[in-house]
């Protein structure tokens, strides 16, 4: 039940229009797929990255840049193509406080040590450990970010003559909200109708076309900030090269590094289950790091995988790497050419196209099967979906992981059982055949299995099917061990490891080992010596 529960969730991610599933083989319309796709997602990238750098408290060129430099480099080398990459507002609320405090040069070196650190992270292969984050996180980081992706759509109903601090009223209300609904229409609509043109690229066409043809009085990107400017220059952050400045940055870059690789493996695997590709991890990582240092030397705020482009890139058709490229070069074209025309384009436009992104990142299923899964499970989902709304995505997935590894603890820890039986070996003796994982959640239901004070002379605790897994086991051994060498009596532990032996042996404790004791080892990393962890 559970299993099938969760397929059902895995299946959810796409709707129909987003599972192209095709031959990605190079073909003339394949090429213009990429590239309008990447047209798409430059047009949704622009107000995005202008706003994130009003978060951080930096201009708005320097989001931009970011968003260029961590695109381009991201989509050139990264562990999964169809994946958008650029300046986020995950990144951008920890930077605010730097910049604050300390100006934007110390953020440009927080950026270049954060992609040191993604490097380090990359080279030891530690993105494979993304596979431990339960599916009921991702389907709560996915529900949780749609939530964060409307919010920040919300801000675009407020009046920029009153510097967004007021909304608008009236017929301009009724008006940027008829625009948004226009878009929308487009969007859901045209697939039904060609796929020569990309759905959201339609919708912004449109409405753009339309206001400007009309002279509507909505607010556009132009009214957010200018984006014109010229190329990224190659600039050493200036701050002194000392301990005290290492010590300033070191906090910062660890955070961001962190909420960077967290968010983009998980859009890594987001994405993947929509493409049908796995893998990457390790790739990503170098990717993400090696873009952060660059933009670091280049003036820009670094950044991460953005799940709404992604998902705006793979529904209108991208799926390689041209797509991505293409959106940082016609950002970067945008900046040195085209900006008096970028900066007419509507919002509403823009909000249009991020609202169905919402709609199709929404794990609408999850509600409906809420009460299929185990009640863990649907707590975790919620959880971190709030935790992910009201923080960020990093605290939201490191409560996720707690919650659900302690859970599966408790519920181990219950597993615990023996079966007791006379030995048809060792006359008079008792035999206790443990049952279930030993480990430290289990240690006080080991030990209260054995009736010490009744049990007769020779007592044999058979391990055949447990699992010793922790060092708080072997205490426990050694504790049930004490109590019946306490009362005079001789204990037999069969089915041990030969470390287990070696570490009670050393207690003082007379152990019987057995010919078919098992060759396993306690307290080393399982998932490495199988190779679950590391695609062997």
């Amino acid at each position: 039940m559970r299993r099938a529960a969760l397929g059902l969730l895995a299946n959810r991610i796409s709707p129909p229009n987003l599972s192209i599933m095709q031959d990605e083989g190079w073909s003339v319309a394949r090429v213009r797929t990429e590239l309008l796709s990447g047209l798409t997602v430059a047009l949704a990238l622009v107000p995005e990255a202008v706003a994130f750098a009003f978060v951080a408290g930096v201009h708005p060129l320097v989001g931009l840049y970011a968003a260029f430099l961590v695109g381009l480099i991201t989509a050139l080398i990264g562990g999964r193509p169809g994946m958008i990459s650029g300046a986020t507002g995950a990144l951008a609320v920890v930077m605010v406080a730097l910049v604050a405090e300390h100006g934007v040069e110390y953020l440009f070196a927080t950026v270049v040590l954060m992609g040191i650190l993604q490097l380090i992270a990359g080279v030891m292969h530690w993105g494979k450990f993304i596979r431990l984050v339960p599916h009921p996180v991702m389907l709560g980081f996915v529900n949780g970010l749609a939530i964060v992706i409307f919010l920040a759509q919300l801000t675009q109903f407020k009046d920029p003559a009153s510097g967004g601090t007021e909304w608008l009223s009236g017929s301009s209300m009724y008006l940027m909200l008829a625009l948004v609904a226009l878009t929308m229409v487009i969007i859901w609509g045209l697939p039904k109708i060609t796929s020569v043109i990309p759905a959201p690229l339609a919708g912004i066409g449109v409405v753009a076309v339309l206001v400007i043809a009309l002279g509507l009085d909505v607010p556009r990107v132009g009214d957010m900030a200018s984006i014109q400017g010229g190329l990224p220059q190659f600039h050493i952050p200036m701050v002194p090269l000392n301990l005290e400045t290492f010590e300033i940055i070191l906090p910062y870059a660890v955070i961001l590094a962190a909420i960077g690789l967290i968010e983009s493996l998980l859009t890594l695997n987001l994405v993947g289950e929509i493409t049908g590709k796995r893998g990457g991890a390790s790739q990503e990582c170098i990717a993400q790091g090696t873009a952060n240092v660059v933009t670091g030397f280049f003036g820009g705020m670094g950044g991460c995988a953005m799940i709404g482009q992604s998902m705006i890139n793979v529904k209108s058709g991208g799926r390689t790497r041209i797509a991505g490229i293409a959106a940082a070069l016609f950002l970067l074209l945008f900046i040195v050419a085209a900006s008096p025309l970028i900066e007419q384009i509507p919002l509403a436009a823009l909000v249009g196209v991020m609202f169905m992104v919402v709609i199709g990142t929404f794990a609408w299923n999850s509600i409906k099967i809420m009460t299929r899964v185990p009640m863990t499970d649907a707590f975790v989902i919620v959880l971190v979906t709030v935790v992910t709304v009201l923080t960020d995505l990093a605290i939201a997935v490191v409560v996720g992981v707690i919650v659900s590894a302690l859970a599966y603890a408790w519920n181990n820890a219950r597993r615990i059982h023996a079966i007791t039986r006379t030995s048809e070996t060792e006359k008079g003796a008792k035999v206790y055949e443990i049952e279930g994982p030993l480990f430290f959640g289990s240690t006080d239901g080991f030990i209260e299995l054995f009736e010490v004070a009744d049990d007769p002379e020779t007592v044999i605790v058979d391990f055949a099917r447990s699992r010793v897994v922790d060092q708080s086991a072997l205490q426990a051994i050694e504790a049930v061990a004490g109590k019946y060498e306490a009362e005079g009596k001789k204990i037999m532990l069969r089915h041990l490891s030969r470390d287990c032996h070696q570490l009670l042996t050393k207690a003082g404790h007379l152990m019987v080992d057995s010919d078919d004791d098992p060759e396993y080892e306690v307290a080393v990393d399982y998932s490495v010596r199988t190779g679950i962890l590391g695609g062997h």
